[in-house]
């Protein structure tokens, strides 16, 4: 069984919403006030939870109260996320609905998200963070490995995203310290929630945009937001109106739901275990509560045969390259630019793919072991990234860090890409419990700006390793036998490495080394 769960957003998606449903479904306070320790950051802010009651309905409310300093505390809509004028000549992004009154403090203009009171007196600006701050405090502070890899993504979705909105690099983003510190605990705190109860695949329903407008630090904007609705169209997110003229979905909700989803539209098919339900601010004319379904979705090899109901895991490209949709797949011009596998769910709901890829870590149940004499159905993971910037000693390199790491196999191809230039497609194949290590790797050592992934069915041959005695020495030689032990056997190999360690002791070729262990192997085995 894999685990999966389900984001149903009848009112939109927010930080705290997900951080409410995950708090619901059990994860504990506690253990993220813990694991957000390791940033470095607690004394920025106090965390705590309540239930609460929307539209007569009970769901979990989760607070993030930001403290200013020793004495005073506010909420965390009181300020912006996001700063461009700490550059000169860049303009104030309002994507969080912030507007400031004369005295130049702010009030909050959207209340989805959070409950939050004015504040009446004035406020010293606070310093911001760059995003490679952000990036450093998330490496630094030694999170679990899935939990790093999806914060470090979801952060940079959501600097792509305003950059692109005001026409700066991703890295030229910079941040409040107050607004980022809400949006550290927001981001990282759902991907910890969603670690610690073992998601392997997460899905999203459709977004309702909202509506009407919002005050901004430079006037009225309408809803969505610009950061909002770029991030909708660099997901590709199937988008409806639900009536309520309200700002429904935050930029954190959407990076986070466009960064972590794997599909977006209907409920997949699942049997369900738990549903959690964490509360947005304000009562609507619709509950203002985020569910997120919890359940097990079968995997090839634990089919059920009920009709209308068949997992098909497929490895193909989605032929939408990320390059054009602006997301992880590439910058927006092809440079490091991928392709998302596809992962489709063969049953009349079957939620709409979307082409930008994706961070869940893949962890379907553990492959089933060799038999004797049968082949044997395994569940692997396949990465793959276009680059077509990094210096071929590098490509050699991260290929031998990766299989050190236990990737199953790497390789190269030589591919043509955008503006004609050549390229390189690197593909690794690693165990799914692998995945988050290799793409640590692949972002760390390359210059790939995307990674696509696919859970594929491989058949492997039992097979195992014997001795054989040559004249050289003794070589290892691997067996495979497709029709059983009885049976003639499918395929022997001499080890590569051994031939070559005799070949260049005895400065013979290595194709005699070879040679003569398959002509022992077979002597000895009485099959000359």
């Amino acid at each position: 069984m894999v685990k999966v769960a389900y984001l149903d957003c009848p009112t939109g998606i927010a930080g705290d919403m997900c951080l409410g449903a995950l708090i619901d479904l059990g994860v504990p306070l506690e253990y993220l006030i813990d694991q957000l320790g390791r940033l470095g950051i607690a004394q920025e802010y106090k965390l705590w939870t309540e239930t609460v009651h929307r539209n007569s309905q009970r769901a979990t409310k989760f607070h993030v109260d930001l403290v200013l300093n020793a004495t005073e505390i506010t909420h965390s809509d009181a300020f912006t996320t996001f700063d461009h004028e700490a550059h000169q000549g860049h303009v104030h992004s309002a994507t969080e609905g912030v507007a400031s009154n004369t005295l130049g403090h702010p009030h909050p203009a959207h209340s989805h998200s959070h409950s939050h009171s004015p504040h009446s007196s004035p406020h010293p600006h606070p310093p911001v963070r760059h995003l490679s701050d952000i990036e450093q405090l998330i490496l630094n502070a030694q999170l679990p490995s899935r939990a790093e890899v999806w914060s470090l993504a979801v952060f940079r979705k959501l600097a792509e995203a305003e950059g692109a909105v005001h026409g700066v690099p991703p890295e030229q983003v910079h941040f409040h310290e107050v607004g980022a510190t809400d949006a550290l605990v927001d981001i990282i705190g759902t991907c910890l929630g969603l670690d610690w109860l073992g998601i392997d695949r997460l899905y999203c329903s459709a977004l309702p945009t909202g509506g009407g407008s919002i005050r901004a630090a430079h006037g009225r904007l309408p809803v969505p937001t610009p950061a909002v609705l770029k991030l909708f169209e660099m997901g590709q997110v199937p988008i409806y109106s639900n009536g309520i003229e309200k700002e429904l979905v935050t930029p954190t909700g959407a990076a986070i739901a466009t960064t972590l989803a794997t599909q977006f539209g209907s409920l997949p098919p699942m049997i369900l275990h738990k549903v959690g339900l964490g509360a947005g601010s304000r009562d609507l004319s619709l509950p203002n509560i985020l569910r997120l379904w919890i359940g097990a979705e079968q995997v090839a090899g634990e089919r059920h045969k009920t009709e209308g109901r068949r997992l098909e895991v497929e490895g193909g490209r989605s032929g939408v390259e990320g390059g054009r949709s602006g997301g992880l797949g590439g910058n927006g011009e092809g440079e490091g630019g991928i392709q998302n596998s596809e992962l489709r769910i063969q049953n009349s709901t079957a939620p709409v793919q979307t082409p930008n890829s994706k961070l869940q870590t893949l962890t379907p149940p553990n492959p089933q072991s060799l038999t004797p004499n049968n082949p044997s159905t395994q569940t692997i993971a396949v990465l793959e990234t276009q680059i077509d910037d990094l210096n071929p000693q590098a490509i050699a390199y991260v290929l031998e860090v990766l299989l050190e790491a236990g990737a199953l196999d790497v390789f190269t191809q030589a591919i043509g890409m955008k503006k004609s230039r050549p390229g390189v497609l690197l593909t690794v194949i690693c165990q799914p419990e692998d995945v988050a290590r290799c793409e640590g790797i692949l972002f760390r050592e390359t210059t790939t700006l995307g990674i696509r992934r696919s859970l594929q069915e491989r058949q492997t041959l039992p097979r195992e390793l014997q001795s054989v005695e040559t004249a050289y020495g003794p070589v290892r030689v691997k067996v495979a036998w497709a029709a059983g032990r009885d049976r003639p056997p499918t395929n022997v190999q001499p080890e590569y490495e051994d031939c070559a360690q005799l070949a260049r002791s005895y400065n013979h070729p290595w194709r005699e080394i070879q040679r003569a262990a398959l002509e022992s192997w077979y002597r000895q085995n009485g099959m000359e």
